[in-house]
């Protein structure tokens, strides 16, 4: 099947599904749904696994659910506050020892980017751009712009790419939960308003405005979760707060980007997509077994705890990785440098490598 035939769009407009306020109100009810059932169970990350399981299986059902991609930004704003809270002296002095485990992930993604591109020609009818970039493990709507403008199908790149996020969105948590019994909830280690006077706020906001504005105005990728995250950090390291967005704005943040994962498979037919749809998942799994296995040569080489560098190195969106950690206890630094470094590795040497060694032979 030719990607022009998949009703599938990547995040490049200002509707994520289905057009008007109804869609998106059901769309947002369906997740609170989804994220308090998955909190009662007690699953790590629950209130955007929840959204996210909740809106995929509606969007498969057809129902009219949709995501403003304004809406979706400033709740990622929020959160790139959040993660510039992790930001602390002693953590930066510990880069250094971060160096080894960043070379070892450019070979990862190398390695991994390689082997999904052979799989997805070997399972799938795209041509050979469109897998290239569809293989990329990160940088879904830089993927699919930049696939697109050299000449692959956007709708079939945002697809592989969407299933990738989804596929680790439900498979790191859920493992953590019944191997390792994490229960940890983002909202127990965000203490809400507790301590927070209204400077705390005024430069919580600050930090969000000024990075989300100076993210955009630098182009710089995931601009409006680097940019806040990067001020944030700044406001932070300086001594200038200690503070954190209140508990409800980031469970409402995770809702968010969760009910926005699954209103990407609105249109996206399973009886017709079946074959492509298992060749991404099967992509995806791809890219978690080389996270894991790179890991372990990390953690050999280095010392450095598994666990954090297992996330470091899988393959999911920054924002949802990032999540993972906070909410999982995991080193937030190392993991937001890490995902950082591959999304800028990515975007800077996926295109010129193409050009180099595909595009003369198209």
């Amino acid at each position: 099947m030719s990607g022009k035939d998949i009703p599938f769009k990547p995040e490049k407009k200002k509707i994520i599904g289905h057009e008007g306020w109804q869609p998106l109100v059901l769309a947002l009810v369906i997740g609170t749904a989804g994220g308090f059932l998955f909190d009662w169970l007690r699953m790590p990350l629950a209130w955007m696994l929840g959204a996210c399981v909740f809106s995929t299986v509606a969007a498969f059902l057809g129902l009219r659910i949709g995501m403003r991609v304004r809406l979706r930004q400033g709740m990622i704003i929020i959160l790139g506050v959040l993660l510039g809270s992790g930001f602390t002296p002693e953590l930066v002095q510990r880069l250094g020892e971060w160096a080894v485990s960043l070379c070892v992930l450019t070979g990862m993604t190398m390695t991994g980017a390689a082997l999904c591109y052979a799989w997805l020609r070997r399972f799938t009818g795209w041509d050979r751009v469109t897998c290239y970039f569809a293989a990329m493990p990160g940088g879904l709507n830089d993927m699919t712009i930049m696939g697109g403008a050299m000449g692959g199908e956007e709708r079939a790149i945002a697809l592989a790419h969407a299933l990738r996020i989804l596929t680790v969105v439900l498979t790191i948590p859920v493992w953590y939960r019944l191997v390792n019994g994490a229960q940890t909830s983002v909202l127990t280690m965000v203490h809400g308003p507790t301590g927070n006077d209204w400077k705390d706020y005024a430069i919580l906001i600050g930090c969000g405005v000024v990075g989300a504005v100076a993210g955009r105005l630098l182009r710089l990728p995931a601009s409006f979760m680097m940019g806040p995250m990067i001020v944030s950090a700044i406001a932070h390291l300086g001594g200038l707060t200690n503070s954190q967005p209140p508990g409800f704005l980031v469970a409402a943040a995770q809702v968010v980007v969760g009910t926005g994962i699954g209103c990407r498979f609105v249109g996206a037919n399973f009886d017709k997509l079946h074959k492509e749809m298992a060749a991404s998942i099967g992509a995806a799994f791809i890219l978690i077994a080389c996270a894991v296995g790179f890991a372990e040569i990390t953690h050999a080489l280095t010392g450095l705890n598994l666990d954090a560098t297992v996330l470091s190195y899988a393959p999911g969106g920054f924002a949802e990785m990032s999540l993972i950690g906070l909410a999982l206890g995991i080193e937030i630094a190392m993991v937001a440098t890490h995902h950082l470094f591959r999304l800028f590795l990515i975007i800077f040497t996926g295109p010129i490598v193409f050009r180099t060694l595909l595009k003369r032979d198209h």
